[in-house]
């Protein structure tokens, strides 16, 4: 303990908030593999995927621009704190989802040199692009064997070789590009999409006469399949902006990320909030994040200071192609800008690569003299901004226009200010026919000037709460589970959260609907809900039960009937009713009965239990008869592929079984608690003899030689269930400590990938603090030296620094299992 206590004295610091006020902040020292700075849902959810803020455009979670430039002014000089001027390019043969086009291709290997340019194509077939496989976008000719050729022949009518031409291309899998012969792009077994590269001056030198043809050849080992690129050319728009400042800090939180810049003389500190206090229901769903800033002279003199804040229309775009509508106005004794989609088609788009482009992105700062606005021209907001400080204009609406906010803060040697940021997105959920607001809105008698004025008036209060939460949960996490456990959990927080949409369902159920980012886009889905409920058993059992509720209402209004629950209720926004192809029958029912037993724990009664009583003894049974022994199925691990005899799956189904006893008990039915129970405890001895490898257990039941993590375990020990003997555990975690890499344990012997989720369960079993850190040392390790720059993946390989998949997803929540243990005991 005193070792905790001096690590936290030394990495205490004071940061001013917006106002002056000091509030402690203990150092994050992680290097985030990607930075969270507005977290409002799956759609309204922006990260720093580089170690400076100013290195990249901030982005949306899926790797996609959502452009928000920050600049500062002082004393007539800029520097630029926040973002990039990319080039703005135009099409000069756009991708297909841009402009149709067409092009000859091949499904068998064609003749040598098929990519130069006056190769002999004439014997190809025409097709529209994009080409691919059904489940892709936008596509018109469908490819459906391994391979694919595709020649575009462009023609350029005038063309200037001192611009910059640029290729954006998408494929899925394996891929090689030529342009006039010279090969731009080769990949190895990956699959991107929208992927802009600026074209060498070797390849523009091969374009006569105006003339590129473009050859592509795409092999698809599996799965979807998809073709399509286009060429661009720059935009000759000036660059305002490119002296950047110096950032010399930047510190993560839970509900905040803080930066610290040198601007000439002057000291620029940048605070993202976002207020995701889970016990206030209204705050976890207000769309509305704040921007704060503090500057200090740093030679002592005063200096005249302004600074400006820019956003694209991407905000509210799927793609930055899409018609655009930027406008100002005053409302609520506030200024605002906002953007939005020309076409509104609310709720039209579902799946996992996918952005709103619906509603409308709204920045906001308070009115006064201090204070301007604009919407228009990107080069003529920018020239306006570095010439004077401040902007003014005409801000009715304008199409594709660039919203942007600026405030002086005059000449001085201190001040501070704020700008809100936030998205109105009408309605948020399609669920069982039904269009849903959200939860903020949920009768539709409120507007988002209206939120954005409460939020703007109830600043000063949350950014004293948030601050102190945040100081509380890393210095508890700390004392729990180690420094540099507490510093994964403050970097999850606000990913857990965000990955959800909370709404209110016609029946008045409180709905908390995750979004599978990055896995599939299936929305509500249990093995998500389960991996993640830590986090809100720990901070909010309504918002637990708003993760079960969709699923008991599935099962008990008829509308799925099997004897087990559903794997999800659609694909993100819409629940209308399962929509992933196969069922996870064990996985699920023990995912469903053991959440809803931890609910019980965490309150100290089981009244929601009793409420889907009926549903719950079906899902009982069901594992009583199937669980111990898993046919041939899914489980969360999916990625991972069917099998039977799953180890670790069989501890799932006996937690299962053992929770329906543990809620029996809590409602007096103590025939049934014992009845229950007791064949638990008999599953859990049959278990044992099946699984046993001599000095660890398997990872089926009939295969030596053979290990797993049995990570499911944990809920034993949280919920003192007595099920298992300890010496399960005790012969576990000795053998797990044997097979770990340099970046954590392995989910099994199969492979060297891992799930992060799942490491840290699993270190949670330990029961001493330095067993467990020995676990999340491995984990601290890849997330601070990755070089995938995303939003945290718990799927990774722990023999080398690259993720598998999945990133920015709501599962890092159980992070926080270690703490909830605590809170338990």
């Amino acid at each position: 303990m005193k070792k905790i206590k001096n690590f936290l004295f030394a990495c205490l610091a004071v940061l001013p908030a917006c106002g002056g006020n000091e509030v402690p902040v203990v150092k994050n020292d992680l290097r985030a593999p990607a930075y969270p700075l507005v977290t409002i849902d799956p759609y309204t959810s922006a990260w720093s995927f580089s170690d400076n803020l100013y290195d990249d455009n901030v982005k949306h979670w899926t790797g996609k621009d959502y452009p928000l430039l920050g600049v500062i002014r002082v004393d007539g000089r800029l520097y630029r704190f926040m973002g990039v001027e990319k080039p703005v390019i135009e099409p000069v043969a756009a991708i297909s989802y841009e402009v149709p086009w067409t092009g000859k291709y091949s499904f068998d290997e064609p003749a040598k040199g098929w990519e130069r340019i006056d190769f002999n194509d004439s014997k190809w077939k025409s097709g529209e692009a994009a080409f691919g496989t059904s489940e892709e976008t936008n596509v018109k000719t469908l490819w459906k064997t391994k391979d694919i050729w595709v020649r575009r022949d462009i023609k350029v009518d005038s063309y200037d070789p001192a611009q910059k031409l640029f290729l954006k291309y998408s494929h899925d899998d394996t891929f090689e590009l030529y342009v006039n012969g010279v090969r731009v792009v080769k990949t190895g077994y990956v699959w991107r999409k929208d992927v802009l590269v600026e074209l060498t001056d070797e390849v523009k030198a091969t374009i006569k006469d105006g003339r590129i043809v473009v050859a592509a050849h795409c092999s698809n080992r599996t799965g979807g399949a998809l073709v399509d690129f286009g060429i661009y050319v720059e935009a000759g728009i000036p660059k305002y902006f490119e002296n950047a400042a110096v950032q010399k800090s930047v510190n993560v939180q839970a509900t905040q990320t803080h930066y610290v810049f040198e601007c000439g003389n002057v000291e620029l500190k940048l605070s993202f909030l976002a207020p995701l206090l889970l016990d206030n229901l209204n705050l976890v769903s207000r769309p509305v994040n704040y921007i704060t800033y503090s500057i200090a002279s740093l030679d002592g003199n005063e200096h005249q200071t302004e600074i400006y804040f820019e956003a694209a229309p991407n905000w509210a775009l799927h793609e930055p192609s899409q018609k655009s509508r930027g406008e100002g106005f005053e409302k609520e004794n506030m200024l605002f800008v906002r953007t939005g989609n020309v076409e509104q088609n609310v709720l039209n788009k579902k799946g996992d690569d996918v952005r709103i482009d619906w509603g409308y992105f709204y920045l906001g700062v308070e009115k006064d003299s201090a204070s301007s606005y604009v919407a228009g021209d990107i080069a003529a907001i920018r020239g306006q901004f570095s010439g004077n400080g401040s902007l003014s204009g005409d801000v009715t609406a304008k199409d594709n226009a660039c919203i942007a906010v600026a405030q002086s803060l005059g000449k001085t040697k201190s001040a501070s200010g704020k700008a809100l940021i936030g998205y109105d997105d009408v309605y948020s959920i399609t669920y069982f026919g039904t269009n849903l607001r959200p939860y903020w809105n949920k009768d539709g008698s409120k507007t988002i000037e209206s939120a954005f004025a409460e939020a703007n008036k109830e600043f000063a209060v949350l950014n004293g709460k948030c601050s102190k939460f945040d100081y509380d949960l890393i210095t508890k996490a700390t004392k729990v589970g180690g420094k540099e456990y507490a510093e994964l959990c403050v970097l999850a927080y606000r990913q857990a959260i965000a990955a959800h949409k909370l709404v209110e369902a016609p029946n008045g159920d409180l709905l908390f609907l995750s979004k599978e980012n990055f896995s599939n886009g299936s929305i509500g889905t249990v093995d998500i809900t389960y991996p993640s409920a830590p986090l809100f058993l720990l901070y909010s059992p309504e918002l637990t039960k708003g993760l079960l509720n969709h699923i008991f209402y599935y099962s008990e209004s008829g509308k799925w009937k099997k004897p087990f629950p559903a794997h999800d209720v659609g694909t993100y926004p819409r629940a209308n009713g399962q929509t992933y192809g196969g069922d996870m029958p064990v996985e699920e029912a023990g995912n469903m009965l053991t959440v809803t037993a931890a609910i019980a724990k965490v309150e100290g009664n089981a009244k929601y239990a009793e409420k889907h009583w009926d549903v719950l003894t079906v899902w009982t049974d069901y594992l009583v008869e199937k669980g111990l022994d898993p046919e041939n199925q899914l489980c969360t691990d999916d990625f991972a592929g069917h099998f039977a005899h799953n180890v670790n799956l069989s501890v799932k189904a006996i937690m299962g079984v053992a929770s329906y006893g543990y809620l029996a008990d809590k409602l007096g039915k103590k025939d049934i608690a014992k009845k229950y129970t007791d064949k638990a405890k008999e599953m859990a001895l049959e278990w044992m003899k099946m699984a046993d490898d001599g000095d660890h257990y398997r990872l089926t039941f009939d295969q030596q030689g053979t290990w797993s993590q049995k990570y499911n375990l944990i809920w034993d020990k949280l919920l003192k269930l007595n099920i298992f003997p300890k010496t399960v555990i005790q012969k576990e975690i000795p053998y797990y400590l044997t097979k770990q890499n340099v970046y954590g344990l392995p989910l099994d012997n199969r492979k060297n990938y891992t799930k992060a989720d799942w490491i840290v369960w699993t270190a949670t079993l330990a029961d001493d603090t330095e067993t467990f850190g020995k676990f999340i040392a491995p984990l601290y390790k890849f997330m601070n030296e990755t070089v995938d720059r995303v939003p945290m993946s718990d799927w990774y390989n722990t023999d080398n620094k690259r993720h598998v998949g999945f990133q920015a997803r709501s599962v890092v929540g159980g992070y926080y299992i270690k703490l909830l243990e605590e809170k338990l005991r």
